[in-house]
């Protein structure tokens, strides 16, 4: 019988079984310092799905420059049960806004060097659309409230970074305007750097 033709308490008692049972499937992984570098084909096989027609995913990587100066590594500190559980928040609220299979991400801890994978996401989905729009809900509401934080080492200092997505959080409605990128710099709209 489908939910459809339940009576009304009953088909919303069958739907919330239904996330629950998703929510379960969902990956959802902090990588500790000296665990190494993240699985990816580990991420995306677990959210295969004979019903998803489309698998999206975004990894974000450490670029070696920034701002003219040569990025060594990027270092990251989490509170790691919290980011757990606002990850978990956050594949919920995919889940809420868009008809979703599986879920993954794993954000690392630790040094991270330049040209390796610090975050990764994956979503599948019947539809294309579904699966790359959770994609970026994702990344950017983790870039937004997940307490993991970044500090950016060069080869003659390092700083500690916020998201812009973070600050404008703050700013109570998401409409702060992103300040214009300096010369030569590709983010500078999106990152403000702390000067130690």
């Amino acid at each position: 019988m489908a939910t459809g033709d339940l009576p009304p308490a009953e088909a919303a008692a069958a739907v919330k079984e239904e996330e629950a049972a998703a929510e379960e499937e969902d990956l959802i992984e902090i990588v500790e310092e000296g665990s190494g570098r993240l699985d990816i084909s580990r991420y995306v096989d677990h959210v295969r799905d004979l019903s998803a027609g489309a698998i999206a995913t975004f990894e974000g990587t450490t670029r070696d420059q920034f701002a003219g100066r040569r990025v060594v590594e990027l270092r990251y500190e989490a509170y790691a049960a919290m980011a757990r559980r606002r990850l978990a928040g956050i594949l919920r609220e995919a889940r809420s806004r868009h008809a979703l299979r599986r879920l993954a991400v794993a954000h690392r801890l630790g040094p991270v060097p330049a040209g390796e994978a610090s975050v990764f996401v994956a979503a599948s989905a019947t539809h294309r659309a579904d699966a790359m729009e959770a994609c970026r809900y994702v990344i950017d509401e983790l870039k937004a409230s997940v307490p993991i934080w970044k500090k950016e080492v060069y080869d003659d200092g390092e700083v500690w970074k916020e998201n812009r997505e973070f600050l404008d959080r703050l700013s109570g409605d998401g409409s702060a305007p992103a300040p214009a990128a300096k010369a030569g710099g590709c983010c500078g709209s999106k990152v403000r750097v702390l000067d130690a």
